[in-house]
């Protein structure tokens, strides 16, 4: 009796880099640094050539965080205005610092348009449109505050996040 091949389908699936596959033998795996020491490794693929370091790093940071404070401090009306503050004073200084803070400025104030967009149809429809413009709102403020939280989190790491949702007005 004569054995017929299996599909690729029919075998379990294996990562190429540790089975030898279609790149070849899997990676010598050399001593690892200690926790907290530099890696030889490159930066990330969202890390912009030559990694952000010292004060690049904290302007990315804070033109992350400074939506969410703007927006507790104006009662949710001007969380772009932190952003477009350090876009303004570091755009020629760092192409990081520029993408950050022009990446939560639109994320920002596409965000603010889609609320301003909920009152209109909240006055329009004479208060009916609290119906679904409460949870709109709600589900606006997770997401901002999820993706400034993850924008910081890679601005600490010296990358860059890209936002979701965005109207690319400042690049």
């Amino acid at each position: 009796m004569t054995q017929t091949p299996q599909s690729p389908g029919d075998q379990p699936w294996q990562d190429p880099q540790r089975a030898g596959g279609p790149s070849g033998p899997p990676p010598a795996s050399g001593p690892q640094p200690a926790y907290g020491q530099p890696s030889s490794t490159p930066p990330g693929p969202g890390a912009p050539s030559g990694a952000p370091q010292g004060d690049e790093r904290t302007m990315m940071l804070l033109a992350h965080l400074s939506g969410p404070i703007a927006m507790v401090f104006s009662a949710g009306w001007l969380p772009f205005l932190g952003p477009l503050l350090i876009w303004l004073f570091y755009k020629d200084r760092s192409s990081a610092v520029r993408t950050a803070s022009a990446g939560a400025f639109n994320f920002n104030l596409s965000l603010g348009i889609v609320s301003i967009v909920l009152w209109i149809t909240v006055i329009f429809t004479l208060g009916i449109g609290f119906i679904w413009a409460i949870p709109a709102w709600i589900a606006i403020f997770v997401v901002q505050l999820w993706c400034h939280i993850k924008g910081a989190v890679r601005a600490a790491d010296g990358r860059v996040y890209e936002y979701p949702f965005q109207l690319r007005l400042l690049s």
